[in-house]
């Protein structure tokens, strides 16, 4: 009988993913694809403004694509308009 065990042989090393591209805001960026620095932002992209390379945003990992809530004295809840 084989037995696998993949939890002891494949743990996780994040510094074995390789390489991992993304904008990163009030830092100078430069584009893999071509090297320059002119950015087009969105909301959870950036694409570079000469080849079109599209990084994700650093802060898109740590935000919610849904509008915030917002909290009103009387305990209701609304959404951003």
């Amino acid at each position: 009988m084989l037995t696998s065990n993949i939890s002891t042989t494949r743990n996780f090393n994040p510094s074995m993913r390789g390489y991992h591209a993304v904008y990163r805001e009030n830092a100078v960026n430069h584009c893999p694809g071509c090297g320059r620095t002119h950015w087009l932002i969105g909301r959870m992209l950036a694409e570079c403004g000469f080849c079109g390379t599209a990084l994700p945003l650093s802060e898109s990992y740590s935000r919610s694509a849904a509008a915030p809530l917002f909290r009103h004295g009387t305990g209701m809840l609304s959404r951003a308009a």
